[in-house]
This record gives C-alpha cells, structure tokens and sequence, in this order.
C-alpha cells in the first residue's frame, strides 16, 4: 500500500506499523518502550507521529499503516510532545548520570539530548517513595529510582527467555518493576542471564561489571560463544587490551540473547595465570614439560597417532570432542578420525 511519509512516498507492507516502515526506509523515530518483535505496548509515547485527519497524536510502534496515509514524524508538534515525555520521565529519574553505569550508552539521556530536554519542570511523586536499590545478586543489579517502568525486561524474561522473573508489580498508588536481584535471589525463578539487563534503555537493570568501563572507552569484538554448540554470536568488550564483558549481538540462533555461561563465564579464563598458552612437550630426561612451538607439537602427536595406528590398526585410536567444540570443529573432527585414523570410534560429551 501507499503511504507519504514526511512528504515522501513510500509503498508499506500490509501489516507492518508506522515505526518499521520509517525505520525500513531510514527514517529514524525514538523509542523507549519498544522492542522489536518483544515489546510494543506504546507506553512511553515517545514515538509518537502525527497522523492527517487524526486529531490525537498516535504511537508509531503499534499502529499498523493503511493505505493513504499521511504521516509527518518530525512535525514542531511532534517534538513539543516528545520534549513533555522526556519531561515527565525525567521528573521520577533519579538524575545521577555520572556515577551512572549506563552514562553515554543510556536511550533516555540520548533522547534528552537530541531533543534539548536537561532538567524537567515537573517533580515526580515517586521520588519521594525511596525505592531501595536490590544488589545481592553476584551478576545483576536493580535501582527502581533509574526505572522508566518500559516493560522491555518484563516481556523479555517472560517471552523470550521464558522465565518470568520480573514481573510489574504495585506499591499502594505506584507501578514498580519487581526484579529478583534481593537477598533471595537464588529461590526465585531467575537464571541469571543478564537478557534483562541487556534490554534495559536506562540503568536501572545493569550487570555489574558495566562498573568497570564506560561505553566511550570500550571497543567491541564480534565472535562466537565458546561454551556449546549453538553458536550463539556475542560481542566481547575490550578495555585497553582486556576483555571487560559480554553482550549479545544478533546472530542466527539467539537474536541478542545470551545465557549466564555466555553473559557472564565467557572470559574471566582468558586471563588466568594457570592458562596453558602454549605447547608443552615433556622432557624425557627430567620429567618435566618444555615450551616447544606449535609445528614440533603437532609433528610430535601425529607421530605418536601413526606409531599406534601403524602397530594396531585405526581402531585402537579415537576421537573425543569436548562440548564447548563449535559444530564446524566437532564435524571436522569425526571426519579425520573417520578418514585419516580410519575409526569409527568417535563421540562428544552433551554439555559443560
């Protein structure tokens, strides 16, 4: 169908919404709340567009398009309301950027910024409640005071991740998001993911090693988890030289997701002093294991592998992958037990 979208046309698929049909053809609009294919409430009016012939302004990201439209996302009105949002948000934000673990990666305060909005004019009745911060967890941590009640951690523990550990609850007159990050944390449903965390457009849920860096100072190295099979593609973050944490990133099989093994036991190791990082063969002499280089290692086992095959067949060899093994390793594995040991005594454990 035909819609003009700030006076250009444009042909919209049936049954997509304003705001994936702006974004399909560059054009950015905010959100706060939304979270493609996860959460599309439209509460935090953020997105809204002005729409000819509606009197009221509408949410780009659940109002579907219908042929003709004539959508304006940038129009002085359009602003004027975003400005008041971001008003009305700020007016319950416990504004403490700097020590903020989200500072310069926060949605809210690049909002903010673009739209000039640098203190509010309102003051928020929440505030006085003093919400207690939950920080008892060992990965994750919850301060209600930096919550903007989106909903994006609710629909994603209970829609994607499928737990439905946070939950919106109520406090006499005031929403709240309950997460489980309190002192008894491990009898809830949580699996400590981090899925949350990572859905989260402000600081409110945040893993704890944010703490460590900040997003001006970080780079970001794409790989493949290294803890089973799925193949689950995650961005590492490096700190001068050091790898500080792990965020999901939108591979094939996890779509952002990651779990605690992936989020929060993917790189601690890499550092350890125990590490073996090199080639260690042992001296017959003294019984001691010498660094060698990779080719006299290499050489060394595969003239061991062919003594043995050569003295009692293929079969006395075999091939055994661990499950951290990528598939492609595992397949590349059995294949030269199958063709070069000429066995088929070949297996990998099911998992960590």
């Amino acid at each position: 169908m035909q819609i003009t979208i700030n006076g250009r046309n444009i042909e919209a698929a049936e049954g997509s919404t304003i705001l994936q049909t702006a974004r399909r053809e560059g054009i950015e609009i905010p959100t706060l709340c939304y979270l493609e294919g996860v959460n599309d409430i439209g509460s935090c009016r953020l997105c809204v567009v002005e729409l000819s012939g509606s009197e009221e302004l509408v949410p780009a990201c659940n109002t579907k398009v219908k042929e003709g439209m004539v959508i304006l996302t940038h129009s002085e009105r359009v602003k004027a309301a975003r400005r008041m949002v971001l008003n009305l948000l700020l007016s319950e934000h416990y504004g403490d950027c700097f020590s903020c673990e989200k500072n310069g990666d926060c949605e809210l305060q690049k909002y903010c910024i673009e739209y000039g909005v640098e203190t509010t004019e309102f003051t928020g009745a929440r505030k006085e409640k003093n919400f207690k911060k939950k920080d008892a967890h060992p990965f994750l941590s919850y301060d209600p005071d930096r919550c903007i009640e989106c909903q994006r951690c609710v629909k994603t523990c209970s829609h994607v991740t499928g737990r439905g550990a946070i939950w919106l609850g109520k406090t006499g007159m005031f929403s709240i998001i309950d997460a489980p990050f309190g002192e008894d944390w491990k009898n809830t449903l949580c699996e400590s993911c981090g899925n949350c965390a990572q859905a989260c457009p402000t600081g409110a849920l945040t893993v704890k090693r944010r703490k460590a860096y900040r997003a001006w100072e970080v780079e970001k190295v794409r790989t493949t988890c290294p803890h089973c099979a799925t193949g689950c593609q995650m961005d590492l973050v490096v700190k001068n030289g050091k790898i500080v944490d792990a965020v999901g990133a939108d591979g094939p099989s996890n779509h952002g997701l990651l779990c605690v093994k992936g989020r929060s036991g993917s790189f601690d190791f890499v550092d350890s002093p125990e590490r073996i990082r090199y080639p260690l063969i042992k001296n017959k002499a003294t019984g001691e294991f010498e660094r060698a280089t990779w080719e006299e290692a290499l050489s060394l086992t595969a003239s061991k592998f062919t003594e043995i095959k050569n003295q009692y067949g293929g079969e006395a060899l075999a091939g055994f992958a661990c499950s951290r093994s990528a598939n492609e390793d595992i397949y590349m594995l059995q294949k030269m037990v199958r063709t070069v040991f000429g066995s088929n005594n070949t297996d990998n454990c099911a998992r960590v």
